[in-house]
């Protein structure tokens, strides 16, 4: 049976655009882990109606809320008043929450003003979150068939009381079985054309299969249900693995809290072979050596804007001699060189594209690739970093 939670967050500078709610998709994340199925996310503004209106509408029809924000002492922070008059409860002061409020201004040298007594006032028959990081305290209270939890909406104290007060409260209430999250990232292909290989997989009932598209990736998500082995995980995984193919760069379980990217990934690699590498950049314009920034093993790299070539030349012959010369300069195990062909403005102009030739120069021989990249300038460079840097954990990776 699913357990069903909602997240509802409060504040005028969430619905604004001033702040992006990042709280909702951290405690997302962490509530489907431990087993919930997250129905809604919701964002009111400081309007007192609106909040009682949702507030009643949410312990209709869920489970289980967690609520974030408006327990600040200012005007306009009105949560706990707008949970005490939509179910009738009356605001009482915690004497216990008032004293932690007081002992947070006094272990700081500062003056506790009056407004923030509000902060320890809570509807009655609710129970307090204590707030070890922070001014706000928290709290919990059931009613109808909801149990809701409010906490502060600074992303810190949030997280931590989470963390350390409320999931063993959520474990404790609620019979949940965990979900496990496989995430495969790729580049190099985009989502339609993932989609048209992960077809060829007859995917069972239980996985639910989700994208997430960045400048540097795409996420293949596999949601598997509760209660399905750690077999039939690996079964479906390496399925849709293997038809993605070798554009896969790893596979992350986020049940280990595995988040690596490609160039975590090259690194990994680099630092069991014992390689050292030195670049040549070109398109990419010095975005290589940016995403390496203080890895070990990057000797030396290096932009250079005029070695973009004319339609006439052998890329890769030139970029073979580049190789070899700062191979040898910097005495590294592999270079890395990367050119061109396509003028200035078509590097500009994102209705053009260019022509980007890559070449990795190993001790087993010559890896090489060729693309063509279109867009803004931006999209250029970083898919020119990108697809050289591709090369090299291609190579690794088949080691």
């Amino acid at each position: 049976m699913q357990t069903y939670v909602e997240i509802f967050s409060q504040g005028e500078e969430v619905i604004s655009g001033q702040t992006v709610d990042s709280n909702a998709a951290w405690l997302s994340q962490e509530l489907v882990h431990l087993g919930f199925t997250v129905k809604r996310h919701t964002a009111v503004g400081d309007d007192l109606l609106d909040l009682k209106a949702l507030l009643k509408e949410i312990s209709q029809r869920t489970d289980c809320c967690i609520c974030t924000g408006g327990l600040g002492p200012t005007v306009d922070d009105l949560t706990a008043q707008a949970v005490a008059e939509v179910f009738d409860l009356p605001l009482v002061l915690d004497p216990v929450a008032l004293k932690q409020i007081q002992a947070y201004f006094i272990s700081r040298n500062r003056e506790m003003v009056d407004a923030n007594r509000k902060q320890a006032f809570f509807p009655q028959g609710a129970e307090r979150i204590d707030n070890e990081w922070g001014t706000a305290p928290g709290f919990t209270l059931f009613k109808n068939n909801c149990w809701f939890v409010f906490l502060p909406g600074v992303p810190y104290e949030m997280k931590a009381m989470f963390t350390e007060k409320v999931i063993t409260q959520l474990k404790q209430r609620f019979s949940l079985q965990a979900k496990q999250l496989i995430t495969i990232r790729s580049t190099g292909i985009g989502e339609s054309d993932l989609q048209e290989k992960i077809n060829l997989v007859d995917l069972p009932d239980y996985v639910q299969l989700g994208f997430r598209a960045s400048a540097d990736e795409v996420q293949t998500k596999l949601l598997f249900s509760e209660g399905v082995s750690q077999e039939q995980v690996d079964i479906v995984t390496d399925q849709v693995s293997t038809c993605i193919g070798d554009f896969v760069f790893t596979v992350d379980d986020e049940i280990q809290n595995q988040h690596r990217n490609l160039v975590s990934v090259i690194a990994q690699k680099m630092h069991q072979l014992g390689l050292s590498l030195s670049v040549q950049e070109t398109a990419s314009q010095g975005l290589i050596s940016a995403k390496c920034m203080t890895q070990p093993w990057l000797v030396s790299s290096c932009f250079n804007a005029s070695l973009q070539q004319s339609e006439c030349e052998d890329y890769f012959e030139i970029a073979e001699e580049i190789a070899t010369k700062i191979q040898q300069q910097h005495g590294t195990d592999l270079a890395l060189v990367q050119l061109y062909q396509g003028s200035a403005e078509q590097f500009r102009n994102k209705q053009q594209s260019i022509n980007v030739y890559n070449l990795l120069l190993t001790p087993k021989g010559i890896k090489s690739s060729e693309f063509k990249i279109s867009g803004e300038q931006q999209r250029k460079q970083n898919q020119a970093a990108l697809l050289a840097l591709d090369l090299l954990r291609r190579y690794l990776q088949n080691l």
